[in-house]
């Protein structure tokens, strides 16, 4: 049996041979059991170094990030060329887990590599292809929509031959758990530290390890209720107070983390917060209690920050960094975080230069780590510092794998300098690496809309609304479409709906003020426009205004819109 993914064109035995096929290597067993993620990524990449390292050393030392991620057998043949600060700490000062985003950059990166590596007219099977981990899985995924058919075909088939059981003990399961959880492939540290689990004693320092683990990972995959099953069976496991003030930590942040706000339980999550701070206190130790209560009251100035009480949230923080100095050289994550943490809130407060100070100091202790790159540039940009915000995303571009958020800030960024072309290059790219960034399609629609390239933009809404139905944002751009299409039933019909859902976005009001002029509403156009220049004064509003106006007659109204337009 074949699954039918992307350009897949076999319906059922081997793949049929034609002169320009040629098969890229064996068929790989994609089944996750024996070697866990990635086994085809590792699989594929373990037969394309060796052989592209003889042609071009430089093309492998640009995706050294993404090959040694996934290929630990190359790794030998790959020397690390971007390397983050965590990767010669120990286990203990380790305390970044990567989201479960960075896969996709790894696959992107790889398939990248793939697409330049893999002679044209090459094919790959796999087999087990239904069994395989969920990096494999996307990884595929990706191959197949950016590496051309006409360069590598791939055949998926969803049987194959059993694997043995999985004999590994404890031990060797620990050292896979531990790889995942540096590399952030959180599905394989669930379903792996849920075996090491059965196979250790509830209440050991090993089982903790595992349960750690395994319920971090849980709560970085949404899965929250599981993430606190264990968090709940680790607090009834041992009476170690290291253990309860973690497992406190690990309740009260997924609590205060919940994506959805109306499920987030702030006042759950302080009480487990409060209990995790007592616990460290009094940690006899003074190191580990110098670090243990900086983070946990880290944690508690996320919870405040969101209770509206920022002033709370930046004591907290301080008080934090100030037990770091205690630490001296050791825990560098820590401190980094704790600087870039306090430099959200200064820049939330308004303390624009204090947070720039705090952005440098923690780009410094790990140069490699993009996302305070993000933050910096975004403040940047909006103290109109553009150039320095731009240098800031194209350093984040440099340090890692493909990271479609900075293409999108900096297409934003060339936005409002007007760069329209560059900003469609940075969008394409952030749709090409994830076709599932709405506000790309979002602001690309609008953009091709701008530009009277109203087939391009309907195309994206089309797709924008596909992921996400009820866009506002989308809505609007469709109404103005329609609009300047000469459907007007539907262009209203668009621009009501998007102003229910969102009626404090100014453009659609606008783009309604303007159908309803259109339609020979003027009086109606006039108010749209009046509550649009209300939400956000813009000169294309009063422009539109203006013109409404001078239909009515009401000609020195029009002409103090025109004068605000021009100034």
């Amino acid at each position: 049996m074949i699954e039918d993914r992307s350009h897949l064109k076999v319906q059922g035995g081997p793949p049929a041979r034609t002169p320009e096929a040629r098969p890229l290597m064996p068929m790989i067993d994609g089944h996750r059991r024996p070697r866990g993620p990635y086994t085809v990524g590792a699989a594929l990449l373990a037969h394309l170094v060796p052989a592209v390292l003889e042609r071009s050393a430089g093309l492998v030392a640009s995706y050294d990030i993404e090959i040694r991620a996934v290929a630990p057998e190359v790794r030998h043949l790959v020397p690390a060329r971007r390397v983050t600060v965590d990767a010669g700490l120990p286990d203990d000062e380790r305390i970044l887990v990567p989201a479960p985003r960075r896969t996709l950059r790894l696959a992107n990166g790889i398939a990248e590599f793939v697409r330049t590596a893999v002679p044209p007219g090459s094919t790959l099977a796999v087999c087990n292809g239904d069994q395989a981990d969920p990096t494999d899985a996307e990884l595929i995924d990706v191959l197949m929509r950016r590496v051309p058919a006409s360069t590598l075909a791939i055949t998926l088939y969803s049987g194959g031959p059993e694997p043995p059981a999985d004999t590994r003990d404890a031990g060797e399961l620990w050292k896979l758990v531990d790889r995942c959880v540096q590399e952030g492939f959180l599905p394989a540290v669930a379903e792996l530290a849920e075996r090491g689990l059965a196979l250790t004693e509830p209440g050991g320092e090993r089982w903790w390890r595992f349960a750690q683990r395994a319920a971090t990972a849980l709560g970085g995959l949404g899965r929250r209720e599981e993430a606190r099953a264990l968090w709940e069976q680790a607090r009834r496991s041992s009476r170690d107070p290291a253990v309860h003030a973690a497992c406190a930590y690990g309740l009260a942040m997924l609590d205060a983390r919940d994506p959805d706000g109306a499920r987030r339980d702030l006042g759950r999550a302080r009480g487990w917060i409060n209990e995790a701070i007592a616990i460290s206190t009094l940690l006899p130790d003074p190191a580990q209690r110098a670090f243990k209560l900086g983070f946990d009251r880290n944690g508690l100035a996320l919870i405040e920050f969101r209770l509206g009480r920022p002033d709370r949230a930046l004591e907290l923080v301080e008080s934090a960094i100030e037990l770091a100095r205690e630490l001296g050289e050791r825990h560098p994550v820590h401190r980094m975080v704790l600087l870039a943490n306090r430099a959200q809130l200064l820049a939330a407060m308004g303390r624009a230069k204090e947070a720039l100070e705090d952005y440098a100091a923690a780009v410094a202790i790990d140069p490699m780590f993009p996302d305070y790159y993000l933050d910096r540039g975004n403040l940047l940009v909006k103290l109109g510092r553009d150039a320095e915000a731009l240098a800031d995303y194209e350093a984040a571009l440099r340090v890692g794998p493909p990271l479609p958020e900075a293409h999108y800030n900096r297409a934003e960024l060339r936005i409002g300098r007007g760069d329209a072309e560059g900003a469609l290059a940075d969008l394409d790219r952030v749709i090409d690496l994830d076709p599932s960034y709405l506000d790309a399609y979002i602001n690309r629609a609008g953009l091709l809309a701008a530009l009277e390239r109203d087939e391009e933009a309907r195309a994206d809404v089309t797709a924008g609304l596909a992921l996400e139905p009820a866009s506002p944002h989308l809505l609007t751009v469709l109404g103005q479409l329609e609009t300047a299409a000469g459907r007007l039933p539907e262009a209203r019909r668009a621009l009501d709906l998007a102003i229910g859902l969102s009626p404090g976005l100014a453009a659609a009001w606008g783009n309604r003020g303007v159908l309803r002029y259109e339609a020979g509403d003027l009086i109606g156009a006039v108010a749209d426009l009046t509550q649009a220049i209300t939400l956000e004064p813009q000169p294309d509003l009063y422009a539109n205004r203006a013109v409404a106006l001078r239909a009515l007659g009401r000609t020195a109204e029009a002409e103090a819109d025109e004068l605000r337009a021009a100034q």
